[in-house]
Formats: C-alpha cells, sequence, structure tokens
C-alpha cells in the first residue's frame, strides 16, 4: 500500500482525512488552472515546447522549496526511496502533459480535461490490488465523484468530436494515471523530493528536444509569465497531492485530485465563452456530492 489509510479511528483520522481532502481538492484546482493556460498557450505555440519551459520553471520552485526545508537527507534509493519511482513518474508524467496540451489546443478544453481525468483509474486499482481497503461509503462516493468528472464530456462526444483530441485525452489519462501511481510510491520518501527528481527528468528530456530542433518553440518573453505560473501550479499541485497520499488512502486522495477538469471548464466557460451543457452542470453537481459522501 503506498500511503497510510483514513481508517485509523478517533479524532486523528478525522484530521488525516480533513488534511487529506484539503491538500488533494487544492492541488485539482491548481492542476485545472495550469492546465488552463497551458491549453491556451499550445494553441498557438508547440505543446511540446510550453510543456518542456513550463516543466523548467517548476524545477525552478521546487530546488527554492528544498533548499528552505532541507529535503535533500530524503532516502533516495532502497524499498521506500523516490530516486526510481520519480523517474518513472517524470516520463510518463512528461508524456501525459504534452498529450493534454496538443489535445487542449486541438478540441473544446470542456471536453478533453474530462477524459483525461480518468486517469484516476490507474492508481485507485492498483492501490485496491496491493491491498488497500475503501470502506464501502467512500466507494460510493469515488464512483460518483468520478462520474462527474466526467460527465462534462458527454454531449459533445454523442454529437462526434473528432477522433484526434480524444486519443490525445486518453493518452494522457494513461501517462498522468501511470505518473500518478509511482508519484505515490515516491511521497512515501519525500513528495517534494519525488516531484523535483521528476522535474529534473522532464528537463532532460526537455533539452534533449530543444538541442535536436535547435529552438524553444518560438516562444517569447511575453510569454514567461505564464509558463512561470503554469510550471509553478503544476509543480505544486503534484507536491500537494503526494503529500495527501501520505495521510490518507490512494484511491481516495487521487479520486479528488482528479477533479482538475471542473476547474479548467469553468474557466473556459468564463475567459473562452464555451458553452456548458446541461450535463456538465449535472457533473459538478455530482463531484460536490461525491466529496461529501467521501468526507461523511
Amino acid at each position: 500500500m503506498y500511503g497510510y489509510s483514513f481508517v485509523k479511528g478517533g479524532r486523528q483520522g478525522g484530521n488525516l482525512l480533513h488534511v487529506a481532502i484539503f491538500l488533494a481538492l487544492f492541488s485539482s484546482l491548481l492542476w485545472g488552472s495550469s492546465d488552463f493556460e497551458g491549453g491556451r498557450l499550445a494553441k498557438r505555440l508547440p505543446a511540446i515546447a510550453v510543456t518542456g519551459v513550463s516543466q523548467a520553471f517548476g524545477l525552478i520552485f521546487g530546488l527554492v522549496l528544498v533548499v528552505s526545508t532541507g529535503q535533500w537527507k530524503a532516502p533516495a534509493f532502497g524499498h521506500h526511496g523516490y530516486f526510481f519511482p520519480a523517474l518513472v513518474a517524470g516520463v510518463t508524467g512528461y508524456i501525459g502533459l504534452a498529450l493534454l496540451y496538443a489535445g487542449l489546443a486541438s478540441g473544446r478544453m470542456g471536453v478533453v480535461s474530462p477524459i483525461s481525468s480518468l486517469c484516476a483509474i490507474i492508481p485507485i486499482t492498483v492501490a485496491l490490488i496491493t491491498g488497500e481497503h475503501v470502506p464501502y461509503l467512500k466507494g460510493i462516493g469515488i464512483a460518483i465523484a468520478l462520474t462527474g468528472a466526467f460527465c462534462a464530456s458527454g454531449p459533445e462526444v454523442s454529437q462526434g468530436l473528432p477522433l484526434r483530441p480524444v486519443l490525445l485525452a486518453f493518452g494522457a489519462a494513461v501517462g498522468f494515471g501511470t505518473a500518478l501511481t509511482f508519484m505515490a510510491k515516491g511521497s512515501v520518501s519525500s513528495a517534494l523530493m519525488t516531484m523535483v527528481m521528476m522535474r529534473i527528468t522532464t528537463l532532460v528530456i526537455s533539452c534533449s528536444i530543444a538541442l535536436k530542433y535547435r529552438g524553444v518553440g518560438g516562444i517569447q518573453k511575453s510569454d514567461l509569465p505564464k509558463l512561470v505560473y503554469v510550471g509553478m501550479a503544476d509543480f505544486s499541485a503534484n507536491v500537494l497531492l503526494g503529500i495527501a497520499s501520505t495521510h490518507g488512502l490512494v484511491s481516495v486522495v487521487m479520486v479528488l485530485g482528479s477533479l482538475f477538469p471542473i476547474m479548467t471548464a469553468v474557466l473556459a466557460f468564463k475567459i473562452l465563452h464555451e458553452r456548458l451543457h446541461r450535463i456538465q452542470y449535472v457533473g459538478i453537481v455530482l463531484a460536490v456530492l461525491g466529496v461529501a459522501v467521501i468526507s461523511a
């Protein structure tokens, strides 16, 4: 089992539950807003360039946190070391993010992002296989919340959404799900160092791509503030979810963290004026209901 269990009884268990829920939900807000900004940038810049540069800024932010907290002392190797899980999470997360940005750039944000939220299914499955026990009521909450996160894509998929953004979104879901699974494993040693090692991995990949194409995809100075935000928000979301996974059931935490499409869809509605269908509003209500059931 990757994390500790909520089921500890008494006040301690309740406090851990609330901490984990808050961290996971806050991470989904950060992820949703960073995906929105990253997707907007990817509409006019190569998705690989947006991914690489934003991840580099995330690494800088992470290194500042490491120096200020002394987390470099955390065990890197061994059964609970962060090094190897972070390597795998870095590669798969990078692939997932690049596919997501490409999907957001070629399709409607309110559709692509919810499909990518299916990433939670992978860590949930792994957690259950490895022996994590989910109480019946929380299991119902998980199902309701996942359904709510996905509902936003229903009507437009049925109306013939182009195949390419859908495939990119499912590819992103697989990449994110694998990354989340190994991220939770590395966070047992140190959530912060796991994320820093992930960003170092993505920086190596990005530099290799930049050297091959001899450029950074036409990124201008005016794009840097948004790229800084995307990188810092994405890094912070990963750290918060990693910490949450060590305070509660991985299956529950990952579902709450996967609610990020709601934030992306709301921002797309407010800023880009993308139309929200009735079922998308139903999805938001279901997600809130699922969180309430999980918290009960």
